[in-house]
């Protein structure tokens, strides 16, 4: 009775990641291979595979398969997969060193870097309270991954996030989401850092890779803080300049994330505007619609579709940096603002340790194919408009209101339409929250000559998202 050998069973499932993958790639190793039951093509004439992706690193990807029948299991492996396209593109063009994360190889020597940093007390003390400086620097400089750096470091920092500064963090939708799927996730954007790292925490816990974050270029102000921030999938995103090299910058950001997400199979990470929301209304920049598709115009549909854009909406109950918001909302009506020195290192450590009560997290439906091709008639521009509508529809409508957004829509208008959706004990709670900003618009660095213009912004903050649901 014919047979079919082991190796052509190993050969098959290399072919099919190939076609899924549509790269070219090679087995570098076998890390467990068992053969449960002989395949006789006389009697099977279909075999079902499954394929599943554990993990990737750099060029190499870790997969899990079985190939079955009927119920039936014949055989299982885990390979770990070489992407030949992934090295020809990534490691031997270059073409993005100039804005991507680190590579596998450069890991290990930032680690080192980050443990024998200065500033790495100041970094350990919060997210390893109580530990020995010595140790915590060596287990730091022993890291040799990204992975090794995500699971060890910052899942530490987002659990001691959660547990200093959080009442209760909750997500929604995860089961929307297909782990062999990379997505490009566009979010509303409150805080520099957590808006992003609490998602790649989430996702870590629940199985999924985590994606590439944008991280803006101003942000990237220190080698501590590159270092961290490239060992953490971070790219570099410019900013400013001329038109001309305005254009070259989101060309260059395009085709980086088309070449994540179509050729590297992995997830990206964007917020919907540049910069944070300041005033609480959270509306998609069309700018952002439009640099997605420059990286390929041939369709506008299949440029966009292709990149399996998720609506991911975050809300916290006390917003992240609402006083330092509320001030420059202030200034910015009276004159141009400019930021202060070390204005931006002031926001990330204060929307880190500020408390923030209750936040969720909600994945939205991803944005279809069909609802793409339905604006297929429209103009580029109307086209953009209309993507980036869909996704503030998203956003808006599975953002969370707590009692505070209704309170404060109350107060700001002198109504008391939202009665029902809060108590006294939480209406003063609030009242007393606002109260600090009237000391602070004391200090003579803010300026401030009118505090009922000045209650107005800090109260919009909090209602606006009332009226955009």
């Amino acid at each position: 009775m014919p047979i079919l050998p082991g190796a052509c069973i190993t050969q098959i499932v290399l072919e099919l990641y190939q076609h899924w993958a549509k790269c070219e790639a090679d087995i570098a190793k076998i890390a467990n291979l068992k053969f449960l039951s002989v395949v006789s093509p006389s009697t099977i004439s279909q075999l079902d595979v499954i394929i599943e992706k554990t993990k990737t690193s750099g060029s190499q990807t870790h997969i899990k398969a079985s190939v079955e029948n009927d119920g039936l299991c014949y055989s299982k492996m885990s390979l770990v997969i070489i992407n030949n396209n992934a090295l020809n593109t990534m490691e031997q063009n270059n073409k993005f060193d100039d804005i991507r994360p680190y590579y596998s190889d450069e890991v290990p020597a930032a680690m080192q870097r980050i443990a024998a940093s200065d500033g790495f007390p100041i970094v350990a003390s919060y997210v390893f309270p109580d530990q020995d400086i010595k140790e915590l620097r060596a287990m730091v400089a022993g890291l040799k991954t990204t992975e090794e750096f995500q699971s060890k470091v910052m899942a530490q920092f987002n659990e001691q996030v959660i547990k200093r500064s959080i009442t209760e963090f909750t997500v929604e939708g995860m089961d929307k989401l297909q782990k062999d799927v990379p997505y490009l996730y566009v979010s509303n954007h409150r805080d520099i850092v957590l808006d992003s790292s609490l998602l790649q925490y989430k996702l870590h816990t629940h199985g999924f890779q985590t994606t590439e974050i944008t991280f803006g270029a101003n942000l990237m102000s220190t080698p501590l803080i590159i270092d961290i921030g490239k060992s953490n999938k971070m790219f570099r995103v410019e900013r400013g300049g001329t038109p001309k090299e305005f254009y070259r910058c989101s060309m260059h950001l395009s085709e980086y994330i088309r070449h994540v997400i179509t050729e590297k199979h992995s997830s990206v990470w964007i917020a919907q505007r540049n910069g944070r929301t300041k005033d609480g209304r959270d509306k998609t920049d069309q700018g952002i619609i439009k640099m997605f598709g420059m990286s390929y115009t041939d369709d506008k549909i299949q440029s966009l579709a292709s990149l399996n854009i998720v609506p991911v909406s975050v809300s916290y109950e006390w917003e992240s940096c609402d006083y330092l918001k509320t001030f420059e909302l202030y200034i910015s009506r009276q004159q141009k603002y400019i930021k202060r020195p070390g204005e931006d290192v002031t926001s990330i450590l204060t929307g880190i340790t500020q408390p923030k009560g209750r936040v969720h997290f909600e994945i939205c439906p991803a944005i279809t194919r069909e609802e793409l091709a339905a604006l297929d008639s429209l103009t580029a521009n109307e086209y953009h408009q209309q993507v980036a509508r869909l996704i503030d529809q998203r956003i808006n409508s599975h953002y969370r209101l707590w009692p505070n957004n209704y309170i404060a829509h109350d107060m700001l208008y002198g109504q008391t339409t939202h009665r029902d959706r809060y108590t006294e004990q939480e209406k003063q709670a609030f009242i007393e929250h606002m109260a600090v900003l009237d000391r602070m618009a004391l200090l003579e660095i803010y300026g401030v000559t009118d505090l009922d213009a000045l209650h107005d912004i800090f109260l919009g903050i909090y209602a606006n998202p009332v009226d955009q649901k």
